[in-house]
């Protein structure tokens, strides 16, 4: 280590102090272990740490946080590290900790007639949704990295996946936190109540806000009746337009029961076919251009939904909505249905670099978004790849670029990040849309805070950071 990357000997008095609060088990500076914990999920950056922290309490976080408030070093806290964003990975002249919350991951309380899960930040979320199904019950957060993103990094990031066009995103399903502050100070808001107008709603400050306020170290989460009926269905459509429609069609016909509902061009098919061991075209030979994958649940009798859902199908089909369509008819083939679904970003990366984009319009601008943008980005580099997919019931596509088959480097395509970002971002802001739907802000959307937002949004954010973290130790350079 270099003089000039030396840690003073503040720091390092509160890294000995860090030690001694967590044990042997809950630090370490090994390179090797380390190493995982500073590089994002998607391989733009690569970050260091003095140290990675792993507390295996509340206590022990608050300990930590408060010898760091002292000392002054900057935390990064992290959980699964699954973000997309890079808010989880520190910077490469970063001189505080990684604190890794992987350890905290009790399942604290099951309350199956309130209809609530307590769980610490640590819990897989792929964890809280068997605790939850062992007592009949459902918690309906769901997304592709579910095995291995922790309950803490969903509510920092205010996580949305395949089931917000029905249950809402990661804010609506939080009733409680326990947060440890800047301070060191423990916040315990772990209610499980779903009525309490006892002044400002704290809770609802840390959902979103990536670590930047405070730690979230447990959650109070809401629980659902675990559906008894399950119809699922892989559907072809002309175009954007059809799959909008028909999604009115489905609400108008089951009512709440449209709990998925995702569409998937060919192209991004086409490549989970390619590159993703196991999966299989639902039509066979038969080739659309869009797809659409309906998933319908309910409380009736299983198959109670089987009816209405052919039922629209089939009139969607006469009236030219629909191509053609492949119902499941077991748990197994649904299944298989969603893999192609969550296997779209994983099998992007083979296929060279990609510009992500992660967007909202009003459900009723989705088609026209993807259509113009589709045109935009083609004409403004001709060749490239226009990977569309996803939650069209809530108006969020994932909208990337993949670099053309011939001729381009992955430097050289991934160096027109910022033209293409323009693009499509200018276009959604015309159609008063989002340009961060639902990964957050991070490093890589900072910019486009300043660029987008308006100044007195700006000012309200800051001036709630610079109450709760005067001292701008929590995951610095994040968000604001």
């Amino acid at each position: 280590m270099s003089e000039a990357s030396r840690p003073s000997t503040r720091f390092e008095e509160a890294f000995a102090r860090i030690r001694a609060a967590v044990g042997e088990k809950g630090c370490t500076t090994d390179p090797a272990e380390m190493a995982p914990r500073l590089k994002d999920e998607r391989g733009l950056w690569q970050g260091r740490a003095a140290m990675l922290v792993r507390p295996a309490s509340t206590a022990e976080t608050a300990a930590v946080v408060r010898i760091c408030a002292e000392a002054g070093v900057p935390i990064v806290p992290q959980g699964g590290n699954t973000g997309l964003v890079g808010g989880s990975v520190p910077d490469m002249a970063f001189p505080g900790i990684v604190l890794a919350l992987g350890r905290m991951n009790r399942i604290r309380a099951v309350d199956p007639v309130n209809n609530t899960i307590t769980a610490e930040a640590g819990c897989i979320l792929a964890e809280i949704q068997r605790a939850a199904a062992e007592r009949n019950r459902l918690f309906p957060l769901s997304l592709g990295a579910e095995g291995t993103c922790q309950i803490g990094g969903n509510l920092s990031t205010n996580a949305g996946g395949t089931g917000v066009l029905r249950y809402g995103n990661m804010r609506e399903l939080m009733l409680g936190l326990e947060v440890v502050l800047p301070s060191g100070e423990v916040w315990d808001g772990l209610r499980g109540l779903r009525k309490d107008n006892t002044g400002y709603a704290l809770r609802h400050l840390f959902v979103g806000a990536e670590g930047t306020l405070g730690i979230v170290t447990a959650a109070v989460l809401k629980l659902f009746p675990l559906p008894r009926d399950r119809q699922t269905a892989f559907a072809a459509v002309p175009a954007p337009d059809a799959s909008v429609a028909l999604l009115g069609r489905l609400q108008e016909a089951t009512g709440e029961a449209v709990t998925g509902y995702e569409l998937i061009g060919r192209l991004p098919l086409e490549m989970v076919l390619r590159n993703i061991a196991g999966t299989a075209d639902p039509f066979g030979a038969r080739a659309y251009p869009h797809y659409v994958l309906i998933e319908l649940s309910g409380q009736g009798a299983e198959g109670t939904l089987r009816a209405p859902l052919e039922e629209t199908l089939a009139q969607a089909q006469a009236d030219g909505l629909v191509l053609d369509a492949v119902f499941a008819s077991s748990t197994a083939q649904a299944r298989a249905f969603w893999k192609l679904r969550d296997s779209i970003n994983e099998a992007q990366k083979p296929e060279g670099a990609s510009i992500k984009h992660d967007v909202a319009v009003p459900v009723s601008r989705v088609a026209e978004f993807i259509r113009r943008a589709t045109q935009a980005c083609e004409a403004a580099l001709p060749g490239l790849r226009v990977v569309a997919f996803g939650h069209v019931g809530d108006g969020n596509i994932h909208f990337n670029l993949t670099q053309p088959l011939q001729g381009w480097t992955r430097e050289r395509f991934l160096g027109e990040w910022e033209r293409m970002q323009r693009i499509v971002h200018d276009m959604v802001m015309e159609m008063n849309g989002s340009f961060s739907a639902e990964h957050g802000i991070g490093r890589l959307k900072i910019g486009e805070m300043r660029r987008y937002r308006s100044a007195v949004e700006l000012d309200l954010m800051k001036s709630l950071k610079a109450a709760l973290d005067p001292e701008n130790i929590m995951n610095p350079g994040r968000v604001v």
